[in-house]
């Protein structure tokens, strides 16, 4: 084996994850499934069920960033993993008794979204100690590219399992693959060193987290681009499968399949990622990445039934494939850039604003879905995911994105005798 698929830890950290992805990527397309199908749910209350799962991050976002610096990072992802799995196999449960509500729904939704928030800000303070900075860019991107192809697969699992045995059964399985992943995460041998650190207050750590991003202005960038990005992604992907069900007539088969296939675009912008960043450097291969991928979303309220589904598929493999290449390099930039004893925090503090635009984003597609129409909102997202572009002049001029003297000290040259 070759590079890091010679590292059995981080072969089982992989393992665990892409598992636990899929099984995500099935329960994103079972829960609203469940709700349009099973619970006869509303534009507004579907578009609410990615509103809800986004809210932790602007209710816990800082304090779970200080409370995962001061914490070892496996032990928080295995506490998350364990959650999730309890929450989400509730609703089948529910279902099989007759309880299961939107209101229901919409609590697991929540819960799920709380534990994801410690998971993700522990697992991205956690790669870097698994595999050491040389090696993040490749591993970054195989995490993403796995992700990928879990949008790949994940859609038409779902679209598969909703047909062969009812919506609720694709949450069934996202539960089992949290079970998985704790598995996996557990049979991890690299433990994480935790340094014993003065306790200042809560209060305090989580505005050394804010100060550090409002004062850097390459972090600062990406937080408002990613707000604005996040805006119009989610206000699009809040409708878009009331659009295929009900304004197209997808069957649930077929909403899977179109989801799946356009998916591919993201395993291709993860592969491509790392050669771009060779080939230009990897702030012009984020540049790339960004100014292809916003453009296509246009293509998507473009679709009409039938063949016309081509137009919809076409949309979101070019954004799939931007906007996945471009978490691959910006992701590993973070992790280069940030000094390790504040990244969580930093990155929290980035979240407040760049993942709190989402929650908003569902509420917003969902209403508008409801007052404009469903592809009527498809279009302003279009447009609010052009014009966000503007945000990125500071790094218009870059090649490679900037390396702080802090993380990575230069090599001192040996001194004349």
């Amino acid at each position: 084996m070759k590079g890091l698929w010679g590292n059995r830890d981080f072969r089982l950290l992989w393992s665990g994850e892409t598992t636990s992805m899929l099984g995500s990527m099935v329960a994103s397309t079972a829960l609203p499934l469940v709700a349009v199908v099973t619970l006869r749910a509303s534009t507004f209350e579907v578009a609410l069920l990615t509103a809800v799962a986004w809210l932790p991050w602007l209710v816990v976002g800082l304090p779970a960033g200080a409370w995962v610096d001061r914490l070892p990072k496996r032990p928080v992802m295995l506490t998350c993993n364990a959650a999730s799995m309890a929450v989400f196999g509730s609703v089948p449960v529910a279902a099989a008794f007759g309880a299961l509500s939107m209101p229901y729904l919409l609590a697991a939704a929540l819960l799920g979204g709380i534990a994801k928030v410690f998971f993700n800000l522990a697992y991205r303070a956690y790669l870097p100690l698994l595999v050491g900075e040389d090696a993040l860019l490749e591993a970054n991107a195989k995490v993403q590219g796995s992700e990928s192809a879990t949008q790949v697969g994940g859609p038409g699992l779902a679209g598969l399992l909703a047909q062969a045995f009812g919506p609720v059964s694709g949450i069934l399985a996202d539960a089992v693959s949290f079970g998985v992943s704790v598995l996996c995460v557990r049979a991890i041998r690299v433990r994480e060193a935790v340094v014993p650190r003065e306790r200042t207050p809560l209060r305090s750590q989580i505005a050394e987290g804010l100060r550090f991003v409002g004062r850097d202005r390459y972090l600062r960038t990406l937080m408002c681009f990613g707000a604005a990005s996040n805006l119009a992604l989610t206000g699009y992907a809040s409708v878009q499968i009331v659009f295929l069900s009900r304004t197209l007539g997808a069957a649930p088969g077929l909403v899977g399949l179109v989801l799946a296939v356009a998916a591919v675009g993201g395993v291709l912008g993860a592969g491509l990622a790392g050669r771009l960043a060779a080939r230009f450097g990897a702030a012009r291969a984020f540049l790339l990445c960004e100014v292809c991928a916003a453009p296509m979303m246009a293509l998507g309220p473009l679709s009409r039934p039938g063949w016309g589904l081509v137009m919809f598929v076409l949309a979101d493999f070019g954004v799939c494939a931007g906007v996945v290449g471009s978490n691959v390099l910006t992701t590993t930039f973070r992790q280069q850039y940030c000094p390790p004893e504040l990244f969580s925090r930093i990155n929290s503090s980035a979240a407040i604003v760049n993942y709190g635009t989402i929650p908003l984003a569902g509420v917003l597609g969902g209403a508008l879905g409801e007052v404009l129409g469903v592809r009527e909102t498809m279009w302003v997202a279009s447009v609010v995911m052009v014009v966000a572009l503007v945000v990125l002049v500071p790094f218009a001029r870059l090649r490679e994105f900037p390396v702080r003297a802090a993380v990575r000290p230069p090599r001192r040259l040996p001194q004349p005798m």
